[in-house]
């Protein structure tokens, strides 16, 4: 079977249902670290779900859009027209840029037949720790694809890129001054779904010199301008905090202390409230997907042309609109701006009438509706197909690691039979005779 090498990639999404994680090598990779030695013999009863046997096939082109789409985002947040859109209505601590430019920012993609095409910006966003140790663990599918599948990883470089990132958060804001504590925050930490990167992420930290603690934000002191934990020296403020906090103002009362340090400049924090307002409040896909506004601030004809093609259109839910959205809702994709993890998200096509009312009663947005490609997979022997998005892990606009996630279901989810996170493999550009190595 002859195909095009532009549609390679799709065909053996849809054709390989080859399982190609390796266990024991996943095991090792994660036994390495003390903390966290048996996990992978408990993840059939703790995260049945969390690690696909499959790995996702790219296309090289749509890689390229990809990387250079994220790279337009980052130069229109660079403007300061869209900064000052954006954070017209944000919070008081969301409007100092103290330096932090936020690490392992999610971009979240669905590849159409037309392209990547963007789903959602995260500011905290979850697995890439994971994700590095579990690309390490696939291996070729069959003796067809050797040479052709790379989903590895180069571990030691991957987590000098990670200790770069946290290094020039530090430096953007304390410039030459020692790092000497690092706080990983999130509520009730231990309980998190993706707690074991938290454990990966304190190792990386310890391995560099620095003190590193994992800890719950409701026990941060905020005192005599600093933030300490007890778990910490007595005479050593938290330093840096890398925060996994889905309060993304930090508003809640609960978070205080995390709250007054952060608008002191007294702890670097990373990322913080100004990322989210700039990036991940999904009220901004409005103007990123708004060609007539980014002309108007001096976006370049290149840059809106590969917005154009990357981001779906979308509206706020209003009132004046409900009629018109709700007559066109089955084309249509509805979010919560403040929302995240998908939750109160809904496709139009499934709405019922009370939850329309709760949307158009405001804080929603209508998103074009973009069907996610699908990967195929064995489900205990059934041939089974799941959808898939691919998230970019960047910084600073330059990523750092794919990775996707196969699901069943309205949303992404870690609960589909066959799912979970799976490694991205990069397929190279062939030429048009070559045959189709899935047949």
């Amino acid at each position: 079977m002859k195909v095009n090498p532009m549609n390679l990639a799709d065909a053996l999404n849809l054709q390989c249902m080859c399982r190609t994680l390796d266990p024991q090598r996943l095991r090792d990779q994660f036994d390495k670290a003390p903390g966290l030695r048996g996990f992978t013999s408990t993840l059939a009863t703790t995260h049945p779900h969390l690690f696909s046997q499959t790995a996702v096939f790219l296309d090289p082109e749509v890689h390229s859009t990809l990387a250079k789409s994220i790279a337009a985002i980052e130069r229109v947040v660079a403007l300061p027209a869209y900064q000052a859109a954006a954070l017209a209505n944000a919070k008081a601590i969301a409007r100092d840029d103290l330096g932090p430019a936020g690490v392992f920012m999610g971009y979240d993609f669905h590849i159409s037949a037309d392209g990547p095409r963007l789903i959602e910006i995260n500011t905290n966003a979850g697995g890439a720790w994971l994700n590095a140790v579990l690309a390490d663990a696939h291996r070729d599918c069959c003796a067809s694809m050797q040479g052709l599948m790379d989903a590895s990883t180069n571990q030691p470089e991957l987590e000098q890129l990670f200790w770069d990132m946290f290094m020039q958060e530090w430096q953007n804001q304390r410039g030459t001054r020692t790092l000497r504590t690092v706080a990983v925050v999130d509520d009730a930490p231990l309980t998190q779904y993706l707690a074991p990167e938290f454990e990966l992420a304190r190792l990386l930290f310890e391995r560099h010199g620095v003190k590193a603690i994992v800890c719950d934000a409701r026990d941060l002191v905020w005192r005599d301008g600093a933030l300490w934990h007890p778990d910490l020296p007595a005479d050593l403020p938290i330093d840096l905090v890398y925060n996994r906090l889905t309060d993304f103002d930090l508003s809640e009362p609960a978070h205080s202390a995390l709250h007054a340090a952060c608008a002191a400049g007294a702890a670097v924090v990373t990322p913080n409230p100004r990322a989210h307002a700039l990036y991940a409040h999904k009220g901004n896909l409005i103007a990123l997907g708004n060609d007539t506004l980014l002309t108007e601030w001096g976006v370049s004809a290149q840059d809106r042309a590969l917005l154009k093609a990357a981001v779906p259109q979308t509206m706020a839910v209003t009132p004046d609109a409900a009629d018109a959205l709700w007559a066109n809702r089955r084309k249509l994709f509805f979010k919560p701006v403040a929302g995240y993890g998908a939750k109160a998200a809904y496709r139009g096509d499934k709405l019922t009438r009370r939850v329309w009312e709760e949307i158009v009663a405001g804080g929603f947005i209508a998103q074009e509706l973009v069907p996610p490609s699908e990967r195929l997979v064995d489900v205990d022997g059934v041939p089974t197909r799941l959808k898939l998005d691919v998230r970019a892990y960047t910084y600073r606009g330059v990523v750092q690691l794919l990775a996707a996630r196969t699901y069943s279901g309205q949303t992404t989810n870690m609960r589909s039979p066959g799912g979970g996170f799976c490694p991205v493999v990069v397929l190279p550009t062939l030429p048009p005779d070559i045959d189709n190595p899935a047949t």
